[in-house]
């Protein structure tokens, strides 16, 4: 009796001494360290945020500080808690149900609605890759001298292969790191004077003529930070994160963690995307604006521009994040199409499976990408797609939120894990903003 008292007594103690001691740092294999690094621990809002500062997004901030200056600084925290409200629907559906945005649509809707929203998706996404790889192309030509066609074929070639041949569980640690391109965009302002109290005023009390430029900017600014194909990634990724785990519908013991990191991992990763489109606002509002540029058709031409302005360091900073953002953005951009199309048509899918296990998948991704290199050697002007492009995304956006939202309102589809009222106001809110954007756009066309 006194040995098993003294067995069950000594029991956690010998566990303890059983244990493996944790091992030195120093004595880590680079791959994990790598592995205890902070970015191990975020999920897809860090890249889904970033990816929203893709090169045409680029393009479309460094327009808005060229034209008009400081004047469109404030329109970034007006589309923060909007833009992070719709992307936490986004993850929580996705972690909720364990199906993606299209999976779900395809099980509460009409079979039209899906297959029209799917098809502008496809459009849009096509035309902004070719925008975001001709931007590409032109900015590494402005670092390696190298032709940008050859650059555009390169990147295309390079992004392909990445999502096509590497799992899912590596390649997203490979985009992880390329969110630290962003901080190129804080580091140019250490090479410019920054009066940071005209900022703050032009940004709580901004000074524009309300007129069509104006309307038209800020159309494309909202256009741009609140776009379709984010929707569709956040919520697949956050299934290919599951894994083997169940969705929280089905076992609900996690969901206070889950729920408490989807806010987190959301919110952090919008601030993050949202406070780079103020910078680069910023930077070139107090450079390119102050020295009469008012005119910037591509990001790769923000570049350029700042060179003579702000140094050869400045512009160096400002195209390495154009090529960064863009690893992240094109792979998104077509990832987000691949899931929206395999879902709806009933196919394998997912960047964790073999090429040969979701060949429909990888085949949306590709024809995607490649068709998007093709308008490259076309008549069609890649910067005119994008206007396009834009104009699609506002088309598709309006219907995409309400449904959005009446899936995570729904009973049925969250079980207990319906989205709370707060998300769903501002995602209302949302639909009002981008409802009046894509109202705005239409206006020039009729």
């Amino acid at each position: 009796m006194l040995r098993r008292l003294r067995g069950k007594a000594f029991a956690p103690m010998k566990r303890a001494m059983a244990r493996k001691p944790a091992p030195e740092f120093h004595k880590l294999t680079v791959r994990q360290r790598l592995a205890l690094n902070p970015l191990a621990r975020v999920g897809p809002g860090l890249i889904t945020g970033v990816a929203d500062d893709d090169p045409s997004g680029i393009a479309t901030y460094s327009q808005a500080g060229a034209q008009f200056g400081l004047d469109m600084l404030w329109t970034m925290p007006v589309a923060y808690p909007l833009m992070s409200a719709v992307q936490s629907m986004c993850g929580r559906l996705g972690r909720v149900t364990g199906k993606g945005l299209s999976a779900n649509i395809k099980t509460q809707f009409p079979p039209v609605v899906l297959r029209v929203l799917v098809l502008l998706l496809l459009i849009a996404n096509t035309l902004n890759i070719a925008a975001d790889i001709a931007a590409m192309g032109e900015a590494s030509e402005l670092v390696t001298h190298i032709d940008r066609h050859v650059g555009t074929v390169l990147f295309v070639v390079l992004t392909l292969l990445l999502q096509i041949l590497v799992p899912y569980h590596r390649y997203v640690r490979f985009l992880k790191w390329l969110t630290l391109a962003l901080f190129a965009y804080a580091l140019v302002l250490v090479t410019i004077h920054v009066p940071w109290g005209q900022v703050l005023r032009h940004t709580v009390w901004p000074h524009f003529k309300v007129n069509a430029a104006a309307a038209t900017m800020i159309v494309a600014i909202f256009g741009t930070t609140i776009s379709p194909y984010l929707f569709f990634w956040q919520a697949s990724e956050e299934v290919e994160d599951l894994g083997d785990a169940p969705p929280l519908i089905k076992d609900g013991k996690a969901a206070p963690a889950e729920l408490r990191r989807i806010a987190w991992d959301t919110w952090s990763g919008m601030l993050f995307s949202n406070v780079t489109a103020y910078l680069i606002i910023l930077a070139t509002g107090l450079t390119l604006a102050t020295a009469g540029v008012t005119q910037i058709d591509t990001a790769a031409q923000a570049a350029s521009a700042l060179k003579p302005l702000a140094g050869n360091f400045a512009a160096l900073l400002f195209t390495l994040g154009i090529l960064g953002v863009g690893l992240i953005g094109v792979p998104v951009l077509a990832g987000s199409g691949g899931y929206a199309m395999a879902e709806m048509m009933g196919w394998k899918q997912g960047l964790e499976r073999k090429a040969t296990d979701a060949r429909g998948f990888y085949g949306v991704i590709a024809v995607s990408v490649l068709a998007a290199l093709v308008i490259q050697y076309s008549p069609i002007n890649p910067m005119r797609a994008l206007f396009w492009s834009a104009v699609i995304n506002g088309v598709v956006a309006v219907p995409l939120l309400v449904v959005l939202i009446l899936l995570v309102s729904n009973r049925k589809v969250m079980g207990d894990f319906t989205a709370r009222a707060p998300i769903r106001w501002l995602g209302w809110a949302t639909v009002a903003v981008m409802a009046a954007a894509a109202g705005a756009m239409a206006v020039p066309l009729f």
